[in-house]
Parts: C-alpha cells; sequence; structure tokens
C-alpha cells in the first residue's frame, strides 16, 4: 500500500467540500462575536450572562475534541462531517428562533456540537488526500478559509443584522448549512482508492502491536487516547495551541466590539472595520506561516514563541497607555498582531502529525484542538467576571490574557525538547 497520497486535482475538490463545511461552521461560530451587544439587549442579560453564550458554546466545542477525533479515526471524515453539518444547521437556527435566554443557549451549546465536527474532520482529509510534506500548508489553508468565514460575519451578517433584524439575520444564514450539505453527502470521499489505512497489527490482547482487549467496550477508546498522550508532540501541540489562539478568538468571539466600543470609544462601523482587520491579517499570514513551517521545521517553535511575546507586547501596550484611550494606530497594529494568533497555532498541529500514525490522527488532533478551545474559555469567563466585579474596567479584565500565556510558555519550553528529541529519532529511522 502506497504510503503518501498523491494530491491532484480529485484531492483539491474533495478537501475543497470539508473545507466549505468548515467555512459555514466558522460563521456561524463567530456570528455572536457582531452580534453580542444585540444579544445583550435582546435577552436583557449581563456580561457574565453574555459570556455564557461563548463559553458554553466553546466549553461544548472542547469538550467534544477527543471524541470527535475518536469518531473520524473509527467511523471516517464523511460521516462524522455530516452529522456536524446538520447539528450546526439546526443549532444556527434555534439561536434565531430562540424566544428567552435559555433556549439561546441549548442552541448555542448545539451550534457548538456541530461545529467541533468540522476541523479535526478537514485536517484528516488534508493528510489521507495530500503527502506529507504539504500537511503544513494544507493546515494553514484551512485555517485561512475558516477566517474567511470570519470575514462573513463581519462584513456581510452584522449589517445585515442591523437592516433585517435578528430573526431574519439568523435564519436566512442557516440556509448555508443546508447548501454545503448537497456536495457533502453526494461526493466526498474518506480517501483515495487505494490509500486506506493500513489493518493494525493483531495478536492476543497484550500481545505488542495487538489491540487492547478489542472486544473490550471501551478498549479502541482508551488505546486511542493512552497512545496519543503518550507521544510529546501531540501535548507539545496542544499547549503551543493554548498559547497562541485565545487572544484573537477571545476578541473576535465576543469580547473585541464592546471593547472597542464601550472601553476605546469607537463607533460600531469603525470596530467592525478592526475585526476585520483582523481576519484579514490572518489570513495573509496563514500562507507566510504555512510556507515557512513547510520549507523550515527549524521555525516552528521561534514562530509560536515570538507569536506569543509580540501579542502579549501589543496587548500591555494597549491597555498601559496613560490615556483614557489608546490611539489608532495602537489598536491598528494590536489587530495586525492579533491576526498572526491563528496561523501561529497551527504550528501545534504541525508537532502532533509526525507524532501519530494514520490511524491515529483524529485523536491526536482532536488533543491538540483543545488546547486553544479551553484557553478561550477561561479568558471569555474570567474577563466577563472580572468586568461585572470591577464596573467594566477592560484593562483589568483584560489582563487575563499574561497569565495563560506565561503558563503555556513555560509548557511549551518543558516539552520542547523530549519532543524534538522523539521526532528527529524517528525520521532517523524511517527508510
Amino acid at each position: 500500500m502506497p504510503a503518501d497520497p498523491p494530491g491532484g486535482r480529485k484531492a483539491v475538490a474533495v478537501w475543497g467540500i470539508g473545507v466549505a463545511v468548515y467555512f459555514v461552521a466558522v460563521i456561524f461560530r463567530t456570528s455572536l462575536g457582531v452580534a453580542g451587544l444585540d444579544a445583550a439587549d435582546r435577552f436583557h442579560v449581563n456580561a457574565s450572562a453574555l459570556a455564557t453564550f461563548s463559553l458554553l458554546q466553546l466549553l461544548v466545542y472542547a469538550g467534544m475534541q477527543i471524541p470527535v477525533g475518536l469518531m473520524v479515526d473509527r467511523l471516517g471524515t464523511k460521516k462524522v462531517l455530516t452529522l456536524g453539518a446538520v447539528l450546526f444547521t439546526a443549532g444556527q437556527l434555534g439561536f434565531a428562533l430562540s424566544p428567552s435566554y435559555g433556549m439561546a443557549l441549548a442552541a448555542r451549546a448545539l451550534l457548538g456540537c456541530g461545529d467541533a465536527m468540522t476541523f479535526i474532520s478537514v485536517l484528516r482529509l488534508g493528510t489521507r488526500w495530500f503527502p506529507a510534506r504539504r500537511g503544513p500548508l494544507m493546515a494553514q489553508l484551512a485555517g485561512l478559509v475558516g477566517m474567511a468565514g470570519n470575514l462573513v460575519s463581519t462584513l456581510v451578517l452584522a449589517p445585515v443584522l442591523h437592516e433585517i433584524g435578528w430573526t431574519a439575520a439568523f435564519a436566512g444564514s442557516a440556509v448555508a448549512g443546508l447548501v454545503v450539505l448537497v456536495p457533502l453527502t453526494l461526493f466526498l470521499r474518506d480517501h483515495p482508492e487505494g490509500y486506506g489505512s493500513a489493518p493494525r497489527a493483531t495478536g492476543a490482547p497484550g500481545a505488542p502491536g495487538a489491540p487492547e482487549a478489542s472486544g473490550a467496550p471501551g478498549g479502541f477508546v482508551r488505546r486511542q487516547i493512552r497512545e496519543s498522550w503518550a507521544e510529546p508532540g501531540t501535548r507539545l501541540g496542544l499547549w503551543v495551541h493554548f498559547t497562541t489562539q485565545f487572544p484573537a478568538m477571545v476578541f473576535l468571539l465576543l469580547w473585541g466590539m464592546p471593547f472597542l466600543v464601550e472601553a476605546q470609544g469607537l463607533s460600531r462601523t469603525t470596530a467592525g472595520g478592526l475585526l476585520t482587520l483582523v481576519v484579514a491579517s490572518n489570513m495573509a499570514l496563514g500562507l507566510v506561516y504555512g510556507q515557512i513551517v513547510g520549507r523550515r521545521q527549524s521555525a516552528r517553535i521561534p514562530l509560536a514563541l515570538g507569536t506569543v511575546g509580540l501579542t502579549a507586547l501589543l496587548w500591555a501596550a494597549v491597555l498601559v497607555h496613560p490615556g483614557a484611550r489608546a490611539p489608532m494606530w495602537l489598536l491598528v497594529t494590536l489587530c495586525l498582531v492579533l491576526g498572526s494568533c491563528g496561523p501561529a497555532s497551527m504550528i501545534g498541529f504541525d508537532f502532533a502529525r509526525p507524532a501519530n500514525p494514520a490511524e491515529r490522527q483524529g485523536t491526536a488532533s482532536g488533543i491538540t484542538n483543545m488546547g486553544g478551545f479551553i484557553a478561550s474559555m477561561t479568558t471569555l469567563l474570567t474577563v466577563g467576571i472580572l468586568l461585572d466585579a470591577t464596573g467594566d474596567n477592560y484593562r483589568i479584565a483584560f489582563s487575563t490574557v499574561f497569565v495563560l500565556e506565561a503558563l503555556g510558555v513555560i509548557s511549551i519550553l518543558r516539552l520542547r525538547p523530549l519532543a524534538l528529541a522523539r521526532e528527529a529519532a524517528r525520521a532517523r529511522e524511517a527508510p
């Protein structure tokens, strides 16, 4: 069985279908980011309750990452993506029609569940349809398309929401989920013909290479999680994702618009332009990061840590600025730098991918992908609580960013030597 798939036009077409599903999922995921103030008015809630929308959505998303990875490894990409598209479409429609805060929360949880099934599936398509050397670039391209979905939320959904109202805007956007289901069910395939996973070695339970009590319930699950977590590259990937992704995620998903409007005194139009700048920067830098990592694996850690350091520096400059409001040039620079967080977070998968065989890619990606969303959940909730406790003091509330970044950097530096040594040993053993 050939080890490396050939890529080509058919691979691009199939991968494109998966990415289209992810694109729609990101539109739905980030739609609350441009509607946060509207949601607070519609459901009559304070900052903490508003943060609960995004927190619950991310809690479901993060909690689903390992189960989804296991599902992808066990059931295949097409089944998982199809289920995800059905769930996030139902969640978006439910959010449009929710008459109460409780029902809206349930709808966002359903959306988060479906959204959780998309990105790992797209990463799996990339590894199954393209040569391994294309892995970093395909992952960055997938992230770039996802950010394009964020751009649609900012440029399209925001003005439509204010023109036609809450229900019509969110219900109308849910149609996109139905649209992507058609090519997904008709044309998507898990892998090229002849490039399926090699079967695992069989034998008596406990024997080297044998499945762990294959007939016992949960044996597959325990084995996948244990073997993925045992790889230092998987754990390093999780911490890279944890440390790099959350500053931009928190800004775009919920707190960016209120911060720019309420704390910085900008109009909604100007604030929306700055959110768009974050997305545009992310898309441009995604291609740059993908090319650099694809050509020089040694650049992964410097890129990740450099992004963390620059992000912390710009946030500090904005928050400690002596005036009541930061100057526009500084806010623009912050947004440009926040755009690097998404591409940097994709580097986490470039540590997990070579550390795990094909049959464990879904599980390892799920573990890695939990990192940034756990950090985002923590920050979203903490910012909301601190805003309520301090009378909307954004300087104190956003100080959470520095605490989590410090924790992540310490963990990256601790795991880096072991993960890179294991990776180098594996490369020497390869034929």
